[in-house]
């Protein structure tokens, strides 16, 4: 493979991760946030995970075709855990705008993202606090998510990469 044929392959396997996060965090700012009437937070979040999960999923399969298995995973982890952040932060805005002092203060979709990613860290600075039983559900759902993710959906696409590199090389 000549040189400028392995830059141009590492080039397009390092931007497509980060124009991958691009797109999701646009997205999450640039689509309304409404729903029909009757569907609350709750609701969308499982919709969500419904669908973070679904990614994994797709992820994985995708991962075990790949002429590029280590791209792919790389790829994977760049989807699906930004889209399980913005799951959580979009359940965070609507919960503070659907009821009001959920939280110790008014959340913008940059506060509900950034406690999305302070909970994720498990850094927690208290600036922002989950005040009513509802909130603090959902950021114990997050809690217990963000371990299975670090956990199970980490081993799950790393075994799918290694799988796929054993299967390519026999």
């Amino acid at each position: 493979m000549s040189r400028t044929r392995m830059l141009r392959r590492v080039t397009l396997a390092a931007l497509r991760p980060v124009l991958s996060v691009v797109a999701l965090v646009t997205l999450y700012y640039v689509l309304p946030m409404n729903r029909p009437a009757g569907v609350g937070a709750f609701a969308l979040l499982a919709a969500g995970l419904a669908a973070v999960v679904g990614v994994v999923v797709w992820q994985t399969r995708a991962i075990l075709r790949s002429t590029r298995p280590v791209a792919q995973g790389v790829q994977a982890l760049a989807v699906a855990i930004p889209l399980f952040l913005l799951v959580f932060a979009s359940a965070y805005h609507l919960l503070a705008t659907d009821v009001p002092g959920s939280f110790n203060q008014s959340l913008t979709r940059t506060d509900a993202l950034y406690f999305a990613v302070t909970v994720f860290a498990t850094v927690g600075f208290g600036d922002i606090v989950a005040v009513s039983q509802q909130a603090r559900i959902v950021v114990t759902v997050q809690m217990v998510g963000d371990l299975l993710v670090l956990g199970v959906v980490l081993r799950v696409l790393l075994g799918a990469v290694q799988r796929r590199r054993h299967d390519r090389g026999s």
